[in-house]
């Protein structure tokens, strides 16, 4: 059976249910990809603590749901670039699980150059839904079968033009990409020279959800004290690359009791996650 073709007639397209598990190995080798150190994060990368997880952790067993459009949709991997990224908690991610995805195209945006297919995943384990994640994919080069261009985001979720209530600041590893694919995600742009070439780029860069948990984990530590249990949903576009060796400094503007504004950049001033919004337990 040949894969499903790009167009707008995968809109409502129902992946079968996958099947997921993960253990304490799976969550402390994520926490590692996204940067978190023993130094200030030890109930994170040690068994002997729990460990505890970290709540963007939610993207690898969601993402399943994104891998079956990878996986059946007619597209070129070194075209593909994330576009944004959602998830919400309906409570703390265990250590250990076993649970099934539920995976939904729910969007198929016709941009002319290129498409835009987004996929909602819903995660239930054994006492019910656990979490759900949304993302979305931009394919350069898909474009052009005639659908509608979607909806702008022009202006969503934009900082206040005051100063930021927190800021982290933390510089990822120049491996950091070799060990986040480690957690499930294999695209060779993000570690071979000549696939990224192939892609039109001059070496490769982070994955866009390795600085999506880097950012994550600001958030965790400048809203929610480090405690998971506190952080309940958080999404963002990816609006530039991040670079081996760059800086990433999240700003955070509180907007609302349990709510905040989140916005990424790296040390040159190119933001690289905007239109980002955290909700939590205040």
């Amino acid at each position: 059976m040949g894969k499903l073709p790009l167009n707008g007639k995968l809109l409502g397209h129902v992946f079968e249910a996958v099947d997921v598990s993960w253990d304490h190995k799976d969550a402390i080798l994520y926490a590692l990809g996204v940067g978190a150190k023993p130094a200030d994060q030890l109930e994170f990368v040690y068994e002997g603590k729990g460990p505890k997880v970290l709540p963007t952790f939610a993207v690898i067993p969601g993402g399943r749901g994104m891998a079956g459009a990878i996986e059946n949709v007619d597209l070129r991997l070194e075209m593909l670039l994330h576009g944004e990224q959602a998830i919400t908690l309906k409570r703390p991610i265990p250590p250990r699980a076993k649970a099934k995805v539920y995976g939904k195209i729910v969007e198929v945006w016709d941009k002319g150059k290129a498409a835009v297919v987004g996929i909602e995943s819903t995660l239930e384990d054994k006492d019910g839904v656990l979490l759900t994640t949304y993302a979305s994919l931009f394919v350069r080069g898909a474009g052009g079968f005639g659908g509608e261009r979607g909806p702008s985001t022009e202006g969503r979720n934009a900082p206040p033009e005051r100063a930021p209530d927190e800021t982290v600041s933390e510089t990822p590893l120049l491996e950091q990409g070799a060990i986040y694919r480690l957690s499930g995600d294999w695209n060779p742009i993000h570690i071979d020279p000549e696939f990224a070439k192939l892609g039109g780029f001059d070496a490769p860069f982070m994955h866009g959800l390795c600085t999506y948990g880097f950012v994550g984990r600001a958030a965790l530590k400048g809203l929610c004290g480090g405690d998971p249990a506190k952080f309940t949903s958080m999404t963002g576009r990816f609006a530039d690359r991040v670079e081996f060796g760059d800086t990433i400094i999240t700003k955070m503007w509180k907007t609302a009791p349990g709510e905040a504004i989140i916005q990424a950049e790296t040390q040159k001033g190119n933001i690289v996650l905007s239109q980002g919004k955290v909700t939590y337990k205040a």
